[in-house]
């Protein structure tokens, strides 16, 4: 992931020295070049070391649930969960010129440019590296055409899997959302109770209350608010839904509509993904 890393960041300089012009597939191609043969020394070990590297991806909306089953994933395939999100939260708490930048961003509902999510990503898989941590389910990267084509100017994706949920849905979701101010652990108050699309099934998805120690100490979002969850919908679509193109176009787009809550989705999420529930180390994508 040293060689990923060391990539990405050759990809955001060369895109950096270049006009807005400049395509990102050849701002991909420049970085990869410089690492090229570094990348495959890396990926031959890993594949040595690790008989079938998981090299995943999550997409879908903001509040879609992509940290909770990434997370999932990650333990029972165990490989790390790189979530930008989480990434973006830890440089808010740094205090510092940057942060405030970055709260600017996320509290207007914007999408954080190319150039930051970059470098954070690059620093979270050289301290992977460090540890030595091999694949990765990424969630929350990429967000554009050009961190599309940067990661896969770099690295073989397996896969690509876009959890998608009906936005009346995931409106309900993100204003549920709370975090527990002393233990940092996340969890959801809305009860989702929906009638089913053109006849299909009823939706139910519970909330996902907190432990007891938590219940006092809940606190909401700042960017978790009715006009910035609908102005992130908005972005997310203008911007996003290109790189579900990207990805099914060239046959990586595992797009799973999610039927309910955790207990219902879970299982035929497994099913989709040909994994078996007793096997921790069983995948074939």
């Amino acid at each position: 992931m040293a060689a990923i890393s060391r990539a990405i960041r050759a990809c955001a300089a060369a895109g950096s020295r270049r006009s807005m012009a400049s395509s990102a597939k050849e701002v991909a191609a420049a970085g990869a070049r410089a690492a090229a043969a570094v990348a495959r020394r890396g990926r031959e070990r890993e594949r040595e070391e690790d008989g079938r590297r998981v090299q995943w991806v999550f997409l879908g909306c903001p509040g879609v649930g992509k940290g909770t089953y990434a997370s999932r994933l990650s333990q029972m395939l165990r490989v790390p969960h790189i979530a930008t999100g989480d990434l973006v939260r830890d440089a808010l708490a740094s205090p510092g010129p940057f942060s405030e930048q970055l709260a600017e961003i996320v509290n207007n509902g914007k999408l954080v440019s190319d150039e930051i999510i970059i470098n954070l990503l690059s620093k979270r898989l050289e301290e992977g590296a460090e540890k030595g941590e091999l694949g990765f389910i990424l969630d929350g990267f990429p967000r554009t055409i050009r961190q599309a084509e940067i990661l896969e100017g770099v690295t073989d994706i397996d896969l690509v899997i876009n959890l998608k949920l009906r936005e009346e849905a995931l409106l309900a979701k993100c204003l549920g959302r709370r975090m527990c101010s002393q233990c940092g652990g996340n969890f959801n108050v809305a009860s989702i109770d929906m009638e089913g699309e053109n006849g299909g099934p009823r939706m139910y998805m519970p909330p996902l209350l907190p432990p007891p120690q938590c219940e006092s100490k809940l606190i909401t979002r700042p960017d978790d608010t009715e006009e910035v969850v609908k102005e992130r919908l908005r972005v997310y679509h203008d911007l996003c839904e290109p790189v579900e193109d990207f990805y099914r176009a060239r046959g990586k787009l595992l797009e799973f509509n999610l039927p309910g809550g955790i207990p219902e989705s879970w299982p035929k999420l497994l099913q989709a993904l040909n994994l078996d529930p007793g096997n921790e180390r069983s995948a074939a994508a």
